[in-house]
């Protein structure tokens, strides 16, 4: 990451180094918090492919410290400077959503931190420590890497058929996750949803009823295949876009929330979801009806109101495709992730944060090094 071009055009990345987070990706997990709330309720989160650990940041520093940011911290801080004025503001009847004590730390403007708060960071990568985050280094795409998430979370109770108990519900699972892209859209694509998929198994079998599920996607053709099969162990499936993500890329977010289980559905570590599994819609969700034109298509009707068009000709997966609501997240006054912007003349650029601890590119690095540098012409 140059510190001349990628520096003057991005300023979240810029803003990222001067509030003190590991990565401008931090400002794309608030933002999403922001628009769904996705913190509500939520003590036990598991973090997926989180190096350098951003994600893993936010989460420390707002469920463990108790800390706000964005437009809650923004309202918060109106609240505060308006009781502050003589005769203060009056609160509305019906507004006092906050029990007293919570509504009394919020006017002094203190720390809300949870209590018995579990985040569990995993990536294939080391990850330097964060306060209160237990980090593990393994693959998402291995079973058994599910056995140690759920130990993690509790070390001191955990025993080997915790999983299939449901006796240790997890509230929410991230995953930020995405290859190194080749410029190969279609192969990219393909690899993003694999790696989505591989975080939705791990997420069945961790998820508490009513849990939250976030994942990257890569919209591409094909992408409402992947939301239908969302729909099918959510109630509510979103495609979001932060405005910390550039528009010129292909990068959304799905925000999954209600997990449920179908019914008789089993979820088998052997055949997951997305590579061979089959995904049932229990059948009394759903009736054909005929359409209105008399032409002898026919539609699927869902209790939800989704109607989804079958055609024929286009083979059986038609009528399992299923287009997810488009949110963009963030205000449209905060900054454009496309745009440049003028830096003053005196302004000094600022190293990262935390530095990669395991870099892939770390062997050329000593080796370049060795040779003198940078084609024999620098000594360090």
């Amino acid at each position: 990451m140059g510190k001349s071009s990628k520096d003057k055009r991005d300023a979240y990345y810029r803003l990222a180094k001067e509030q003190g987070w590991r990565a401008r990706s931090a400002f794309k997990l608030i933002q999403l918090d922001e628009q769904f709330d996705l913190f509500s309720g939520v003590t036990r989160v598991v973090d997926l492919c989180a190096a350098p650990g951003s994600w893993s940041q936010v989460l420390s520093r707002v469920l463990i410290k108790g800390e706000s940011f964005g437009r809650r911290a923004w309202e918060e801080k109106q609240k505060r400077e308006g009781e502050a004025l003589p005769g203060g503001v009056e609160e509305k009847e019906g507004d006092g959503h906050r029990d007293g004590e919570e509504e009394k730390q919020v006017k002094l403007g203190e720390l809300r931190p949870r209590k018995d708060v579990k985040i569990v960071a995993v990536d294939l990568q080391p990850m330097a420590s964060l306060e209160g985050i237990t980090s593990l280094k393994g693959d998402i795409t291995t079973p058994s890497t599910v056995t140690r998430i759920l130990q993690a979370l509790d070390p001191d109770t955990y025993v080997n058929d915790a999983e299939d108990s449901g006796s240790h519900p997890v509230d929410l699972v991230l995953s930020d996750g995405a290859p190194d892209v080749t410029g190969l859209h279609d192969l990219d694509i393909y690899i993003q949803s694999q790696l989505l998929y591989s975080a939705l198994n791990l997420a069945l079998r961790i998820l508490k009823p009513g849990g939250k599920f976030v994942a990257k996607v890569f919209r591409g053709k094909d992408v409402d295949l992947t939301y239908a099969q969302l729909r099918c162990f959510f109630t509510s499936v979103h495609c979001a876009k932060p405005r910390s993500s550039r528009a010129s890329s292909l990068e959304a977010f799905v925000v999954c929330e209600g997990f449920n289980i179908p019914k008789g559905y089993k979820v088998d570590p052997k055949r997951p979801v997305g590579l061979g599994a089959q995904v049932p819609v229990p059948k009394k969700k759903q009736k054909d009806i005929q359409s209105s034109d008399g032409g002898g298509q026919r539609r699927t009707v869902r209790e939800d109101g989704v109607s989804v068009l079958d055609l024929e000709s286009d083979g059986e997966e038609d009528k399992n495709r299923w287009i997810a609501p488009f949110v963009a997240c963030g205000d449209l006054s905060a900054w454009d992730a496309d745009a440049t912007y003028h830096l003053p003349k005196d302004r000094v650029s600022l190293d990262p944060v935390q530095p990669p601890t395991a870099p892939p590119y770390k062997r050329a690095l000593e080796l370049r090094r060795q040779q003198g540098g940078l084609y024999g012409k620098t000594s360090q």
